[in-house]
């Protein structure tokens, strides 16, 4: 067994153990036992820490996620916002259909307690599609005033993330849930209504109060 082996069955056993317990509920030891590890001690060895496997567990996914994004980009050539949603998220969603996987539970975890620090080691390279897709479709958003876009966006990537995370757990307990197609069809219907619609008069008067406002890069599957 070569050492890349052995890294890679610690991060899947981990991302297994972070979506089910959460980052706190997880010890180093448990997840060197989950990766049929006998060395209590293999984690250490191999990342270091539990903040650089979570780390770990990121670029492990990221890698393929984003080739799998750029080539929906230049097969496609999206120019609406229909489009430059299917090329970004679908990638993800594919990916939870994968037997085992339980990435985007690991990544609606990360959500719900809010460590969106573990993207601060990450390479600029693989956020780069992120930040491509929150620039593309800010850009088909005229309609929609800063700060309302960005946060529109990051609330829609969130919702895909726990969407997708639901429907993960669900094929894990060998529950009934939509044929795949008619689920990824009717998520990005909902998310591009989400983001494509209008902003009430209401909302456009509750801007004028002063509030300092930045949205976050989402944790992004």
């Amino acid at each position: 067994m070569t050492s890349s082996t052995v890294k890679e069955q610690i991060a899947l056993a981990a991302e297994r153990l972070f979506a089910e317990r959460g980052l706190d509920g997880a010890s180093l030891r448990q997840i060197s036992a989950a990766a049929g590890n006998g060395n209590n001690t293999a984690v250490q060895y191999h990342f270091g820490s539990k903040e650089r496997l979570v780390q770990a567990i990121f670029e492990y996914r990221l890698r393929d996620l984003n080739a799998r994004r750029d080539a929906l980009v230049a097969e496609r050539c999206p120019n609406d916002l229909r489009s430059w949603v299917e090329c970004h998220l679908v990638p993800a969603l594919e990916q939870s259909e994968r037997e085992g996987s339980r990435y985007l539970s690991f990544v609606a975890k990360l959500q719900q307690h809010g460590r969106r620090d573990v993207l601060a080691h990450l390479s600029p390279e693989l956020l780069a599609p992120t930040h491509r897709f929150r620039a593309r479709v800010g850009a088909l958003l005229p309609g929609v005033p800063e700060p309302l876009r960005a946060h529109r966006i990051a609330q829609a990537t969130a919702f895909s993330v726990h969407v997708g995370a639901e429907r993960e757990q669900s094929r894990a307990r060998d529950e009934r849930v939509l044929p795949y197609a008619v689920h990824v069809g009717d998520l990005l219907d909902g998310v591009v209504g989400f983001l494509a619609a209008p902003v009430s008069a209401a909302t456009l008067g509750a801007l004028d109060t002063p509030m300092p406002y930045e949205a976050a890069l989402p944790l992004h599957p």
